[in-house]
């Protein structure tokens, strides 16, 4: 049901796409025009009016990064007044990059097919902070009820405090200290690693400080947190840093009002923030398991790393600079595998072309450099000081030290391509230590997207030509090439081996064959209704093929029962 969900999902964003990048241009149009004319109150209404169209669309097909992002822009943009002088600037500037993150967001989500509307958190708190209005916190997005909550303690034993109200002052005083100079470090960009021990340190003594006491569940959570950060390196945004400007405040009340200040009980919104650290940091520590295993919860897919990676797409080069990138990149790559080619063959060959591929591979390097793939450029330099040393050798490579420069051209190629197709990740840098199996050739993979959308492309023709069929009162014309453009796609699902997909392909084929064309009376609505569904669920179980998702069979099921039900 899920898989369903999301299929459906992206199927309504991919019918209103064009319509979200138009609306955004000319969204941003109207902003640029009303920018170079500042009495233009028409051009400052559209932007609005461009804006609120778009969340309209975003609410429709559920992103909700999108919609809360062009509902806070609506927000900006109305304080923005006709006539603007030069201190509304810092509105509009904002309202620009709110624009620009959004367009890139769209190109995210139509590469990614999933939505992480905790990616646009950043510039819509930008969007907030500029009307003075109070950020949201990172786990906006993030639905837990904390109310029933597990022992946080229970796997931190630590000995309360026994002393005096001036020692437990003094101790308190100590623990605030540690946690202030951990917060000016992080504040002022020093060494993380350190001030996280600090944090956890701090946090500790704080918890023996309130040791049986309500406060002390959140200073074990705060250590818990702190040790989770400091294992999975896990940096320190805005966010987080005002998150612990707010846990500090609750060891100043523990200094100044002493141990009452213990008895008190901290907000389900601080846990909250807590928690979904630990949910985002990927961790599968005991600790930490447990005490997601408790809210019901494992840890988050997309780790923090891998997710701040994510989140440095939206702010790098676009799809259109991308595949101006890769199209000079592929013409020096065919050039490269072009004098390869004729060293291989025993062509003429020459020992000068050996410098020549080098050189090559020593500038497609330094580029892939630029674009933070350092294991490919890593692995370009390996193969360019390679065949330096084989020029100083006065040799030529041999069949294998042949086959080993090859496959690196090849995954730089392949990277080069996936570049365009998902952005730069630490997915298309992995590339380099790729095995050429055929499981992994990015040339297969390249078939599945061609079969995903030709099948696609088929399966919305059928379900058209059968819409026409019955509204013009079952007139065959209409279905009369249907079994043969089923038919190729069934080939094609062949081809790439997915025989339990081409098989139900093949059943509804024949069932509209024998069932529509073939027989003189009309078809019931019960057949009708049957080839309806099993097409849809064929559709969606198309939309796994082309992408990352996993194929899902239970969606084949689906199909096979519907035509089942009527004995198709």
């Amino acid at each position: 049901m899920v898989q369903s969900s999301l299929a459906t999902k992206s199927q309504s964003f991919d019918l209103v796409k064009s319509e979200i990048e138009q609306t955004i241009r000319q969204s941003e149009t109207s902003l640029e025009r009303f920018q170079e004319n500042r009495e233009s109150g028409e051009d400052l209404q559209n932007c609005v009016d461009f804006l609120n169209q778009l969340r309209g669309i975003f609410v429709l097909v559920e992103l909700r990064g999108g919609s809360l992002l062009c509902q806070e822009a609506v927000s900006l943009a109305n304080d923005v007044p006709v006539g603007a002088n030069d201190d509304k600037n810092v509105l509009l500037t904002s309202l620009n990059s709110a624009l620009f993150i959004l367009r890139r967001y769209v190109e995210y989500y139509h590469q990614q097919r999933e939505d992480h509307p905790e990616l646009l958190l950043p510039v819509i708190n930008e969007l907030r902070e500029a009307r003075r209005e109070k950020p949201y916190p990172e786990s906006c997005f993030f639905d837990l009820d904390v109310k029933h909550r597990p022992d946080f303690c229970a796997a931190m034993p630590v000995e309360p405090f026994e002393g005096d109200e001036r020692e437990f002052e003094i101790m308190a005083r100590r623990m605030r200290l540690t946690l202030q100079v951990a917060l000016l470090g992080i504040l002022r960009n020093r060494n993380e690693v350190v001030s996280k021990k600090l944090i956890s340190r701090a946090a500790k003594g704080f918890v023996r400080l309130c040791a049986g006491e309500p406060m002390a569940q959140m200073w074990c959570l705060v250590a818990t947190v702190a040790d989770t950060m400091l294992d999975r390196a896990m940096g320190f945004s805005k966010a987080r840093k005002r998150l612990l400007m707010r846990i500090e405040r609750y060891s100043r009340e523990i200094v100044y009002v002493g141990k009452v200040a213990a008895g008190k009980q901290a907000p389900d919104s601080l846990f909250k923030e807590l928690i979904y650290l630990l949910y985002r940091s990927g961790s599968g520590n005991p600790e930490v398991s447990s005490i997601l295993a408790a809210f019901k919860l494992s840890p988050a897919d997309y780790s923090d790393s891998m997710f701040e990676a994510h989140s440095k797409r939206l702010y790098g080069p676009g799809k259109d600079v991308l595949q101006s990138l890769s199209t000079a990149l592929q013409e020096e790559l065919n050039q490269l595998k072009d004098k390869l080619d004729i060293i291989e063959r025993g062509i003429e060959p020459d020992l000068a072309e050996l410098a020549g591929i080098a050189g090559t591979l020593e500038r497609l390097g330094n580029t892939l450099v630029m674009l933070d793939l350092k294991k490919l450029a890593g692995a370009a330099r390996v193969e360019a000081g390679k065949l330096r040393q084989w020029e100083q050798d006065s040799r030529l490579p041999g069949e294998d030290e042949l086959y080993g420069l090859a496959d690196s051209v090849l995954a730089i190629e392949g990277a080069i391509i996936q570049m365009v197709q998902h952005g730069i990740t630490s997915e298309t840098d992995a590339l380099a230590q790729a095995q050429s199996t055929r499981e992994e050739s990015l040339y297969l993979k390249e078939a599945f997207y061609v079969v995903a959308d030709e099948a696609r492309s088929a399966l919305t023709l059928a379900k058209r030509a059968i819409t026409a069929f019955v509204e013009s009162n079952y007139d065959k014309l209409h279905l009369a090439n249907l079994p043969a453009t089923l038919h190729s796609i069934w080939g094609g699902l062949e081809l790439v081996e997915d025989t339990k997909a081409a098989g139900v392909l093949n059943r509804v084929a024949a069932s509209i064959q024998h069932n529509l064309l073939d027989e003189k009376e009309a078809p019931s609505s019960q057949v009708l209704e049957a080839l309806a569904d099993a097409l849809t669920s064929l559709e969606y179980y198309i939309e796994g093929v082309g992408n990352r998702d996993d194929r899902n069979p239970d969606l084949l099921k689906l199909a096979e029962s519907s035509l089942d039900d009527v004995g198709l």
